[in-house]
């Protein structure tokens, strides 16, 4: 009987994709916090996780806007329809909308969230494992 490993993966697959996106996204946020006119950014978590187990949208993918831009890979993070501008509390004189204590608090919540996601995948795989060799 054949195994389907996405299915009994099940959505921690993706999620661990997605959460380590969105780490990318935050510490760019954090990088930038003193940068006049930056406007903080961050993913749609749920939205993204729901169109990617429906299999409905495409994931999307990063785009050019300028002739000497570099290549994007795969596993940059997102931009195009995928990232959101971050509405902030109280931006600043130059225009930067980056709150870091928001931006640190997102950054230790994902950070717990990607290691609860790899906790499950783990676990499922000595789950698998214990199957397979029968001990």
């Amino acid at each position: 009987m054949p195994l389907n490993l996405d299915a009994y993966l099940g959505v921690h697959q993706d999620a661990l994709k997605l959460y380590a996106r969105r780490t990318a996204v935050l510490a760019n946020n954090l990088a930038n916090a003193d940068t006049p006119n930056f406007k903080a950014q961050d993913l749609d978590f749920k939205t993204l996780l729901n169109a990617k187990s429906s299999g409905t949208v495409a994931a999307p993918t990063m785009v050019a806007t300028h002739a000497q831009h570099l290549g994007a890979t795969a596993d940059a993070p997102a931009a195009g329809g995928a990232l959101k501008y971050r509405v902030p509390l109280a931006p600043s004189l130059d225009g930067n909308t980056v709150d870091p204590q928001l931006e640190q608090a997102a950054f230790a919540e994902n950070t717990v969230r990607y290691q609860a996601a790899l906790t499950f995948l783990t676990e499922k795989f000595k789950g698998l494992m214990t199957a397979i060799t029968g001990q």
